[in-house]
């Protein structure tokens, strides 16, 4: 494994995204999940991230599972924010002082751990004072509650909003060879500030592996059957995406996840990429891609044949916009 730095922390170059664990991919296999945790923290990845909204805390009560006796041996990643009931996509984002201090405490215990290594704002509520959103978690910081503050899906003005009031560790946003927002200004306002960048859906939610099957109906429980990028005429329009991403792959050796995710790797050190996965196969393969060498020319060449904007339809139904780029 090779590491990369989150403020004092080592981390591995590629983390793992714990979320499809519990929810919105399917059908969920607790005992398989393990297994893969096991594998990755065997294969090096000590990077672990999930949020307190995946399966109403059910990922988290998992991921405690995992980290008793590992716990001094990894860097956990958690989030709050976003509030769902049980069972229903629909979410509102709250930022409030009380849920954020009750929200940690509830990570903790599910957690089963005295301090949540990097504790990010899932998504930012525009009625909320970000300066108290980001005091408030200063405090906790203070406290030994949190090691260190993250954001997700911000804009560069937030970030340096943010940073003048605490340091900010890290920055979660969606970014891959289909989704490139974090080019316009967010990547390099990171790297000015000391923040590290991590990528989640590097691989756009498993399209960009080639392995989607758009012949094959996704389960009625999988978010993408309602994705605006995997339905209608914007699915066959990406579907040339995933068979560029093929094509360049072939071309490397390698296969299209380790081609994608090689890819972000090559876009600065301040980059770690948290691809998602329950099965061990699909784990193995992605770990694959941090011993991939890009060329400066290579990289240029798949960035040009995958230029910003060039999949159809938004990243999420209207419900999943809430509160991006904020």
């Amino acid at each position: 494994m090779k590491y990369r730095t989150i403020a004092t922390m080592q981390v591995s170059a590629l983390g793992l995204g714990c979320m499809g664990m519990s929810e919105f991919y399917g059908a969920t296999d607790a005992a398989q999940s393990l297994r893969t945790l096991e594998a990755a923290y065997h294969a090096g990845v000590t990077l672990f991230d999930t949020a307190e909204s995946y399966g109403n805390g059910d990922n988290e009560r998992l991921l405690g599972r995992f980290l008793a006796g590992r716990r001094q041996r990894v860097q956990v990643a958690t989030k709050c924010g976003i509030v769902r009931e049980p069972g229903q996509y629909e979410r509102r984002i709250d930022n409030s002082p009380a849920y954020i201090r009750q929200a940690v405490e509830g990570s903790l215990a599910r957690l089963g751990t005295e301090t949540i290594d990097l504790y990010y704002v899932h998504r930012i509520d525009p009625n909320a004072a970000l300066e108290e959103t980001i005091g408030t978690l200063a405090d906790l910081v203070d406290a030994g509650k949190v090691r260190a503050i993250g954001l997700c899906e911000v804009t560069p003005a937030t970030l340096r909003r943010a940073a003048a009031v605490h340091p900010i560790a890290a920055v979660q946003s969606e970014y891959s060879l289909w989704t490139r927002d974090p080019e316009d200004g967010l990547l390099e306002a990171c790297a000015e500030l000391g923040t590290a960048f991590c990528a989640y859906s590097p691989l756009g939610r498993g399209f960009l592996t080639g392995k989607f099957d758009a012949a094959t109906p996704l389960a009625p429980n999988d978010f993408r059957s309602f994705n605006p990028r995997f339905t209608g005429e914007n699915l066959q329009a990406n579907l040339k995406i995933a068979e560029t991403v093929r094509r360049l792959a072939a071309q490397k050796g390698c296969t299209p996840a380790q081609l994608a995710l090689a890819w972000l790797l090559a876009q600065g050190e301040h980059v770690i990429p948290i691809p998602g996965t329950k099965r061990e196969a699909y784990l193995r393969e992605n770990l694959g891609a941090v011993d991939l060498t890009l060329t400066p020319v290579e990289v240029a060449a798949i960035g040009a044949a995958l230029p910003p904007g060039i999949a159809a339809g938004q990243r999420y139904s209207a419900e999943g916009m809430k509160g991006l780029n904020a």
